[in-house]
């Protein structure tokens, strides 16, 4: 039986405009976890200021909490540290 692989999230803030920001994180994403993930969706928020990153519905990254959006590096290295802790970004990891 094949496991599943992980499915990642980001909940954003439409009013706010943060669709691109959530988009373009999404692309990093999926271009750096091609073969390590099932997905990444995009889930408007009906609370503003929302920009939540989770994997399987566990949250990785939380701007509230942060105070800041994250950088891609940030947040490759969070995701890398839980779905494929083995895995060099190469350029993202210096």
């Amino acid at each position: 039986m094949e496991t599943m692989k992980p499915m990642i999230s980001i909940e954003y803030c439409p009013r706010c405009g943060w669709l691109l920001r959530a988009a373009y994180m999404a692309q990093e994403l999926l271009t750096t976890f091609t073969d390590d993930v099932g997905g990444v969706t995009l889930i408007p928020s009906e609370k503003s200021g929302t920009y939540v990153v989770c994997i399987n519905g566990v949250p990785v990254f939380d701007r509230k909490i942060k105070g800041h959006f994250p950088e891609p590096k940030e947040l490759k290295q969070l995701v890398r540290d839980i779905i494929s802790p083995m895995k060099n970004l190469g350029h993202s990891d210096r």
